[in-house]
C-alpha cells in the first residue's frame, strides 16, 4: 500500500517514530488487528519484565498478523500503543525504528494500570491498508 506521510508545519516533529499523520489511497482492504502482546505462539509470555524483549514479540506478532492477511508491516498505517510505564518510551521507539522501516504509522501511545495478564508491559493495536 503507498503510504504517505502528512507533515504540518504548524506541528511540532514528533519526539517518537511515528508520523503526525498517515494518508493512504487504495482499491484495497482495512485490516484491524487486535491488540498484539507479548504472548508467543506457545501461549506463554515473552520477554517477563523486559519491555525491549516484549516490545519484539509484539512487533513480531503484529508482522504474522498483517502478513495472514496478504501484508506486511508497511501496510500499517496506525498503531495504539499501551503501556504499563511511560518511561519505557525511548526503548520501545528503539525496537518501532527495527519493525517500522518506512513511513512510520499514525500513533498514539498511553499507560495504562493494568493489562489482562500481570506480566505483560506493552500491547499494540493496529490498522493497517492492503491494496488487493
Amino acid at each position: 500500500m503507498p503510504k504517505q506521510e502528512i507533515i504540518s508545519p504548524q506541528l511540532a516533529t514528533p519526539n517518537g517514530h511515528f508520523a503526525q499523520a498517515t494518508q493512504a489511497r487504495t482499491q484495497g482492504r482495512l485490516v484491524f488487528i487486535s491488540g498484539m502482546t507479548a504472548r508467543n505462539k506457545d501461549g506463554g509470555v515473552t520477554g517477563v519484565g523486559d519491555i525491549t524483549t516484549q516490545t519484539h514479540q509484539v512487533c513480531e506478532n503484529l508482522r504474522a498478523a498483517v502478513e495472514a492477511a496478504g501484508g506486511t508491516l508497511d501496510d500499517i498505517a496506525r498503531v495504539d500503543v499501551y503501556v504499563r510505564n511511560m518511561e519505557d518510551f525511548d526503548a520501545i521507539h528503539t525496537v518501532r525504528r527495527q519493525y517500522f522501516t518506512g513511513v512510520a504509522p499514525a500513533s498514539t501511545m498511553v499507560e495504562v494500570s493494568k493489562f489482562v495478564n500481570k506480566d505483560y508491559l506493552i500491547e499494540i493495536n493496529a490498522i493497517a491498508v492492503i491494496e488487493d
